[in-house]
């Protein structure tokens, strides 16, 4: 986020993305307790896709509206899954063995339940914008799906950030935004952003 004037801060839409990078690199990393690294390299696309092995999606409006995808191969996907299920305490010969069972869905959908809920607040703390969003949906696919919503977004800022775990798989984050900026009329205080661990424990109950 750049400031135009002093006391003013404008927000673009390559600064929201930074804000939802780093909420789903928070979510991922405590849910899993293992480290989740983001590619310093962002790609332009021209479409998004739900991508081999699962993909998944959510779609978010307020003050702007977007689509947000994680499409995670099967690799990524069995480990996040596996760490996750069991950090909550689910014994290991319980654990589903193949990427296209529904346990891995489902679980894959909290997380990124968790990581657009998150995302709201740090935007929120952190800009005062607010959005929205509508229940993730899960698909397991065998080849590319082009998602086309009709959004009314004009001119649409296509954007693709690369994750990796710490074994190195990887899985990838696609968002469409429209051409975002946001400046300040009048003073902002930043809210203090709650704790990743509590909130997850909060969201629990």
């Amino acid at each position: 986020m750049e400031e135009q004037t002093v006391g003013q801060t404008i927000v673009v839409t390559d600064d929201v993305v930074k804000i939802l990078c780093g909420s789903v690199q928070s979510v991922l990393s405590s849910t899993i307790n293992s480290d989740i690294s983001i590619s310093p390299m962002v790609k332009e696309l021209e479409n998004t896709c739900l991508r081999p092995d699962i993909g998944c999606f959510v779609l978010f409006q307020g003050d702007f509206s977007g689509l947000i995808i994680i499409n995670f191969t099967k690799e990524a996907a069995m480990e996040i899954y596996r760490n996750y299920m069991i950090g909550m305490g689910m014994p290991e010969d319980d654990l589903a063995r193949n990427h296209t069972s529904d346990e891995v869905a489902g679980s894959l959908g909290e997380l990124l339940n968790q990581c657009v809920g998150k995302f709201r607040l740090d935007l929120e703390s952190k800009t005062g914008i607010f959005v929205s969003q509508n229940q993730p949906k899960m698909l397991v696919v065998n080849e590319s799906v082009q998602i086309a919503i009709e959004m009314g977004i004009k001119r649409q800022q296509l954007r693709q950030i690369s994750f990796k775990t710490v074994s190195g798989n990887r899985f990838y984050l696609e968002v469409s935004l429209p051409e975002i900026k946001f400046y300040s009329l009048f003073d902002f205080q930043k809210t203090e952003i709650p704790n990743i661990e509590e909130m997850l424990a909060m969201g629990k109950g």
